[in-house]
């Protein structure tokens, strides 16, 4: 039996006894459950025989570990912390399961400087904390940076000051948290199967690029239970960090030719020498203090996500033709202006939608297709207005007498698909 078999039946036994709560077991017939549990399990132990689909109800956060595990984390370094704890707790449940190590550390710190450590010495990793958590991690993003060490980061979103209430509050955050403003990546998902999916898509851009990349989840998105059947889900091929050979006599840890090469990398205690620091250094990895040099080495560090950004482009357009209105959002506001389109469609008045799904680097390209032709662009956020600066910035840069109209909202409770309706005058 697989991993993922073993692990859908579980699933399965505690979605099942979900439905059936401790005080209302006493009158259900105890023998008819029995039977349910067994064909749950019979029908997990023949799905490969006969083609069975088993649909799963899980949350998001369980997708993200599960993203994990498939696209082959062996190291997990976490803190407690609200709504991004499960992540951590089932970790320990089951990534010990394929051989991964986990690890409660005693601050967020630690947390990320034991995956930092792990990914040096050539384990695929991952934390998640929110936004607290996150501020506690900025240097050593910022070391991850510097010394192009891949990892996954979580941020599990919540209102600061609302432990239990989500929000979209660290989306600047990720974007320019750390010291020296280089260009990071980061993916947003909006259903409990693109954290599963959008967690697989982390690691490949992480391993490939030699970079820290970021999933922006919520604390709505974390806990939703979902129906899924994460089998058909279509999934990228699994990417590793492309190693230099063991017998080159002389490795130059950062070496690249143009801007956006990305360096071969050496796990540490391995058979080269690596050397890393959060200081700038050249391609060697010795400290240099040559303006030149230094030059050269940020624009490397910006060109190998700028130069891609087309790549990293994930987004979901839903355009209607000669709409004059044009939604544009991301996470789990997003399934409310997919609701809003519906509401105003219905009564005959034409609207479009892009869903945001990259946030970092901005997807231009795809916002510029989408306001092509409108007049109005509405921007509902679960904060103050983080993101509609960027948007307002390329829409104007297209068109000055566009007009982008913000919804912002951080009281503890989602959007509705009334509020962009009646808000965003459409």
């Amino acid at each position: 039996m697989t991993y993922s078999d073993l692990y859908r039946r579980r699933s399965k036994v505690q979605s099942l006894k979900s439905l059936f709560p401790a005080p209302r077991l006493r009158s259900f017939d105890l023998e008819l459950l029995t039977k349910l549990l067994i064909l749950i399990t019979l029908s997990t132990l023949v799905q490969t025989e006969w083609g069975i689909t088993i649909i799963e109800y899980i949350e998001g956060n369980d997708a993200i570990v599960r993203g994990a595990i498939d696209a082959g984390c062996k190291f997990f370094a976490g803190y407690p912390i609200t709504p991004a704890s499960s992540i951590l707790h089932e970790m320990v449940r089951e990534l010990p399961k394929v051989g991964g190590t986990v690890i409660q550390t005693e601050d967020e710190i630690t947390a990320i400087g034991c995956c930092l450590g792990a990914s040096m010495t050539g384990m695929k990793v991952m934390t998640a904390s929110s936004g607290p958590g996150l501020s506690l991690y900025s240097e050593n993003i910022g070391m991850a940076i510097m010394t192009e060490t891949p990892m996954v980061i979580v941020d599990v979103q919540r209102s600061t000051n609302s432990p239990t209430a989500g929000a979209d509050t660290d989306i600047q955050f990720v974007r320019w948290g750390t010291s020296g403003g280089i260009p990071i990546v980061a993916l947003v998902p909006t259903t409990v199967e693109e954290c599963y999916l959008f967690t697989i898509l982390a690691f490949n851009i992480s391993e490939s690029l030699r970079i820290p990349v970021f999933i922006m989840s919520n604390k709505e998105l974390a806990l939703l239970r979902e129906r899924v059947d994460l089998d058909a889900v279509k999934k990228p091929k699994i990417m590793n960090r492309k190693k230099v050979r063991k017998n080159v006599k002389t490795f130059i840890p950062y070496n690249f030719e143009k801007l956006r090469d990305i360096p071969l990398i050496a796990d540490f205690g391995g058979d080269q020498l690596v050397r890393h620091t959060n200081t700038m250094h050249w391609k060697d990895g010795f400290i240099t203090k040559d303006p030149a040099r230094i030059q050269e080495m940020w624009y490397h560090y910006s060109a190998k996500i700028c130069r891609r950004k087309d790549e990293l482009e994930f987004v979901e357009f839903d355009l209607q033709k000669n709409a004059r209105s044009v939604i544009i959002s991301y996470g789990v506001t997003a399934r409310s202006a997919r609701e809003a389109v519906n509401l105003v469609r219905g009564r005959g008045r034409k609207v479009s939608l892009l869903v945001l799904k990259s946030i970092w680097p901005v997807p231009e390209k795809a916002i510029n297709r989408a306001i092509k032709g409108c007049t109005k662009v509405i921007v509902p956020e679960l904060n103050l207005g983080q993101y509609v600066r960027e948007i307002e910035r390329v829409c104007y840069s297209e068109n000055k007498n566009i007009r982008v109209v913000p919804i912002a909202k951080i009281n503890t409770r989602l959007i509705t698909p009334a509020e962009i309706v009646k808000k965003g005058g459409i």
